[in-house]
């Protein structure tokens, strides 16, 4: 299962790392670092899976295996981030394409002086 794990997020953030090195749009530049950070999610995951582990919760006389919970904290604080970056990369190609109208690279290669 673990393993399985880290082949998919491994191929997310090599799927959105193509589709930014490939991409002639910027929407479709900030879609594909959003596919790249959910292949961080699932590692984040993948990292703090154990099996047959209980909920995070542990009684004092317990001594069954738990879930990392920091693991988890850290997969919401990651989403939470994400979540910001992708709107602020918006806002700003929202800008881009109001000032120079375009939002293809290539064109905005050529606005250097």
């Amino acid at each position: 299962m673990t393993a399985a794990c880290y082949g998919v997020a491994a191929w997310l953030l090599l799927l959105g790392c193509l589709g930014i090195v490939r991409s002639r749009h910027l929407v479709h530049t900030v879609v594909c670092l959003s596919v790249a950070q959910s292949g961080t999610y699932v590692l984040l995951l993948a990292i703090g899976y154990q099996d047959k582990a209980g909920v995070p919760i542990v009684n004092a006389g317990g001594r069954t295996p738990v879930v990392d919970p920091t693991v988890q904290a850290m997969t919401l604080t990651d989403i939470v981030v994400s979540a910001t970056i992708t709107a602020l990369l918006l806002a700003l190609t929202v800008q881009i394409s109001r000032r120079h109208g375009t939002v293809d690279p290539d064109e905005l290669k050529a606005l250097r002086g």
